[in-house]
């Protein structure tokens, strides 16, 4: 007897939450930039003489400088990687795309003066690159490849983030990730993930250890920020049943 896999269901009821502040990923989370990182990968994977597919198998999630640690040391050097990055939205622009939901999200919690960061393995070229490509709201607060000494999914970029939004202690935080390396990182810290199915499968984001897995962004709401009680309330609709 042939067993019929069931779609995965995005339809759990809607529930609100309060944070002290948010946290979010960017490529694959905020913007699809698959396209662009295909061709950086591919170019330097011919330069240096190895199959771009097999840089490419290990680099989503990670740090351009841990990749190239494992494939060609030399080059694993700031200079190197913060010019090369900067280089990706000039070059190939058109190859990035923003996801659904996030631009919106972004604005809510930029004009209601919502406590939020990014917190990304790209470096500062590249993120404000595409996010003034894009268009998309700037954050006060960001967290890149060069702030940390370890990449995802060490939690050290995610409580950096905590602390550059001086964040009580006792607050309570919300990641918004794709994949799993920066669910494991986002948990690690002690904060609750959303997790976007917009890259990886889901299983993965489950082993992850994800709170809520989502299509993409365009389920999430902020409803509120409270300036007294200093929690911003976030709505999340349609989450997987699992």
């Amino acid at each position: 007897m042939s067993i019929i896999e069931q779609k995965p269901r995005f339809e759990a009821p809607a529930v609100v939450h309060s944070f002290s502040g948010l946290l979010f990923d960017m490529d694959g989370t905020i913007i699809d930039s698959t396209n662009a990182i295909i061709k950086y990968w591919s170019r330097i994977g011919n330069q240096i003489g190895i199959d771009p597919d097999v840089i490419l198998a290990t680099s989503h999630g990670r740090r351009s400088i841990d990749v190239l640690g494992l494939h060609d040391p030399k080059l694993a050097n700031w200079d190197y990687v913060k010019y090369q990055e900067g280089l990706i939205p000039k070059e190939f622009g058109a190859d990035a795309v923003e996801l659904p939901g996030s631009r919106s999200l972004l604005n809510q919690l930029e004009e209601a003066g919502a406590p939020w960061a990014i917190v990304t393995s790209g470096t500062t070229s590249l993120v404000t690159g595409w996010l003034d490509i894009l268009k998309l709201a700037h954050p006060k607060h960001l967290v890149s490849a060069e702030d940390v000494p370890r990449g995802k999914p060490d939690p050290a970029c995610y409580l950096l983030g905590k602390k550059k939004l001086n964040l009580p202690d006792d607050g309570e935080v919300l990641v918004f990730e794709d994949a799993p390396s920066g669910i494991k990182a986002g948990k690690a810290a002690g904060f609750k993930v959303v997790a976007v199915a917009t890259s990886h499968a889901i299983e993965s984001l489950k082993e992850a250890g994800a709170d809520w897995i989502l299509r993409d962004l365009s389920s999430v709401t902020m409803t509120e920020w409270d300036s007294k009680t200093q929690e911003v309330r976030i709505e999340i609709r349609n989450a997987l049943i699992t």
